[in-house]
């Protein structure tokens, strides 16, 4: 996620900037990214090893090459002109439908750890706990950890609504997943190197944005022309006035929120206000 490939918008950003020594994101005007073409697009997307998986926008999955093509089709190359509109906290939606778990389902948010985090498995049980308590003090949410799957916390998982894995892959800090990812998509991803020092960012912070994507809110900045990072706004519909403090907006796009990953007022409202 602190990565933050946004294809066809952001060229090798990296959100620890200073932190980690990387340098300032290289940003596509609007014109370019009106230029690009689905090869281009498909280029930069990351695929993932081993499963159907693509990551684009830094952390947000996209399944097959079928969705990827959906997703560009809505979202880069056939959004329309650059818009003004602004909003947030905001929900991926089209054509008017919202991508969110009914009310039951979002009550049953179930989860394992996986075992292969070795002597960093406790780190991550805690902060999960620590992520999915801010949610669901927001919201009608409920993600319960189930241990006893841990020994098998994979993909083919039928037990647990989603898997907490580890991954060697350092082109992101951590990737979620949206509602309507089918069950090998369902997954939350976090890389060997968010494992060390992300200050002044810390584990839960991470995973309190990553809980906003598998909620089905989508980066803050999206509709927003003037953030450096725009992104066509088909796809995504405003839940609240847009925040520039929101936990799932990022720094390096005009986000406020400059320590670590946390719900804003505006991110509880909304929250609130889409799972009551």
């Amino acid at each position: 996620m602190l990565d933050v490939r946004s294809v066809a918008l952001l060229a090798g950003v990296s959100l620890l900037g200073s932190a980690c020594g990387s340098a300032e994101p290289e940003l596509l005007s609007e014109e370019q990214v009106q230029d690009v073409s689905f090869e281009e697009f498909l280029a930069t997307a990351y695929d993932e090893p081993d499963s159907d998986v693509y990551v684009v926008n830094g952390d947000e999955a996209v399944q097959g090459l079928a969705g990827l093509r959906e997703y560009f089709q809505k979202r880069v190359g056939g959004g329309g002109a650059p818009g003004t509109s602004e909003g947030a906290l905001t929900a991926q939606c089209s054509g008017g439908v919202y991508n969110k778990w009914s009310a039951s389902a979002a009550r049953g948010l179930t989860y394992c750890v996986s075992n292969t985090f070795g002597a960093n498995k406790s780190r991550v049980i805690t902060a999960m706990a620590t992520a999915t308590a801010a949610w669901e003090a927001a919201a009608n949410v409920n993600y319960t950890y189930l241990s006893q799957y841990d020994g098998d916390c994979t993909a083919a998982q039928a037990g647990v609504v989603f898997d907490v894995r580890p991954t060697t892959n350092t082109s992101y800090l951590a990737r979620a997943f949206f509602p309507n990812a089918t069950r090998s998509g369902r997954n939350i991803l976090i890389s060997t190197s968010a494992l060390g020092t992300i200050a002044p960012y810390t584990l839960a912070g991470l995973l309190r944005h990553e809980l906003g994507h598998t909620l089905g809110f989508v980066h803050e900045y999206v509709r927003v022309s003037t953030s450096g990072c725009y992104d066509s706004s088909t796809g995504a519909c405003p839940l609240t006035a847009y925040d520039p403090a929101s936990v799932m907006h990022y720094p390096q796009c005009g986000g406020t929120n400059t320590g670590d990953f946390s719900l804003s007022m505006l991110d509880q409202q909304g929250a609130r206000a889409y799972y009551p």
